[in-house]
């Protein structure tokens, strides 16, 4: 069954969820005055150069609010980039991401506690959102209690599907552009002062050794740990949210497919990487030229804003093969789901580990687990995401 064949869909306005080819490999959108990129090639090619293709939206910030980014590893290019994310990657290592295996099952579990074979229950809000964030929080040192606050501030952020643009600055986009600093704000905030009270009393958690972490005797700045914590708690726990509510969906449209991962577990991580490449739960990365360049067949000027669709790209027929199909015996899936390059998503082993031992989990207690035919799945809003809001299962 292919993608568009689904007794469910993300965003019918998108061609790329019907199924259907792109308009071009590289397309200008002069209503929103920026380059959509949706070719293989053409993605690799602008996130591969970010000499050219900038990471840093700060120069198209109004006045007053350019101070948000600074110190934001996705708002950086190297080499401030690569001395930042070399401080926190000694941090935030591959060892620390597998240390939390037994304390993910344990919550795993106790999630789902109350949730007895035969009911019925949101995939979403018993599990796929609190768990991350409570992984995320227990790590960085903050109250998972507060989990409530963060939904509320990332919801907000998403539904806003506000992208910078060098197009015409209407009063709509200002109030957006506002609701989208008030909630960056919000949640900054709220993070500066936990951050702040370890350089008053330290603690063994993520943000206490990022606070103490050096490199060539450097130390991060309270903007610096501040801001990785932020990209931390927004794209982990989202990502992972997504991740969980995709597969399964995915699977309970390919009964085979769940039968195949029922029955050898191994398979669970094909599953995770078809479902990332086919959904991918963030559609798109945002870029800014540096001076004018070629890519494909596009002369685009500098200071353009560039919207990379890795989404699409992940569906490019020069590099998959029946892209628009669900298959978990595809061969070399390299899908951009994480992005590529020295972008490439620092929270994609923890996400995948999540995912792995969640999915593990749920086919063990519920046997007869799929989709309630009764309840329609609640779609995140926004054209750059595509994940849940609600999912009821049937257990």
């Amino acid at each position: 069954m292919t993608a568009t064949g689904t007794p469910w869909t993300f965003h019918q306005d998108q061609f790329w969820m019907r199924g259907e080819e792109p308009p071009g490999r590289v397309v200008h959108d002069e209503a929103k005055g920026l380059w959509n990129i949706y070719g293989w090639d053409e993605s690799l090619q602008a996130l591969g150069d970010p000499e050219t293709f900038s990471s840093d939206l700060s120069v198209l910030a109004p006045e007053g609010k350019r101070q948000i980014f600074p110190g934001n590893l996705t708002t950086m290019d190297p080499p401030d980039h690569t001395k930042l994310r070399k401080i926190v990657s000694g941090v935030f290592t591959r060892g620390m991401v597998a240390a939390l295996e037994p304390r993910i099952k344990e919550l795993t579990l106790e999630l789902l506690a109350g949730t007895e074979p035969g009911s019925s229950f949101d995939l979403v809000e018993e599990l796929a959102h609190p768990l991350p964030v409570i992984v995320i929080a227990e790590l960085l040192g903050v109250p998972s209690s507060d989990r409530h606050l963060f939904r509320e501030w990332v919801s907000k952020l998403l539904a806003n599907n506000q992208s910078f643009s060098t197009g015409e600055d209407t009063p709509e986009l200002r109030a957006q552009r506002a609701l989208t600093f008030e909630q960056i704000e919000n949640l900054s905030g709220y993070l500066r002062e936990h951050v702040e009270s370890r350089r008053v009393t330290p603690r063994e958690d993520l943000l206490g050794r990022l606070v103490e972490a050096e490199v060539d005797g450097q130390r991060l700045s309270t903007a610096e740990v501040v801001n990785f914590a932020f990209v931390l708690l927004v794209a982990g726990h989202i990502t992972t949210t997504m991740l969980l509510g995709n597969t399964i969906l995915c699977l309970d449209a390919h009964p085979q497919a769940m039968k195949t991962v029922r029955e050898n577990r191994e398979r669970i991580p094909s599953a995770i990487e078809e479902s990332l490449r086919l959904f991918s739960p963030l559609a798109s990365l945002r870029r800014v030229t540096t001076k004018a360049t070629r890519i494909g067949d596009a002369e685009i000027a500098a200071r353009q804003v560039v919207m990379v669709w890795t989404a699409v790209a992940s569906r490019d027929t020069r590099q998959f093969g029946d892209p628009h199909t669900f298959d978990i015996d595809r061969r070399a899936n390299a899908h951009l789901a994480f992005g590529r390059g020295s972008h490439f998503c620092m929270g994609a082993p923890l996400a995948r580990l999540e995912g792995r031992l969640a999915l593990d989990i749920l086919f063990d207690r519920y046997p007869g687990l799929r989709r309630d035919p009764d309840r329609d799945p609640v779609f995140m809003p926004g054209a750059n995401v595509m994940g849940v809001e609600q999912l009821h299962l049937l257990t």
